[in-house]
């Protein structure tokens, strides 16, 4: 019982992180930003999936050009 609960969190988890991982990536490719900054949260995203998404919803979205 205990291992269907554990899968079934593990998929809701996986959809969610994807889910995210796809509005970040077209939020940063919609907007402009200044300088590179647009290409390094790219990089960011791509090498450190969810860590990365964090920080752009908590540092990234400041420094789109408005």
């Amino acid at each position: 019982m205990m291992g269907i609960l554990m899968s079934s969190f593990m998929m809701v988890f996986v959809v969610f992180t994807f889910v995210l991982y796809i509005y970040i990536l077209i939020d940063i490719l919609k907007h402009e930003f200044t300088g590179y900054n647009k290409i390094i949260w790219i990089l960011v995203l791509i090498f450190f999936p969810v860590i990365g998404a964090i920080l752009y919803l908590v540092f990234g979205r400041g420094q789109r050009i408005k």
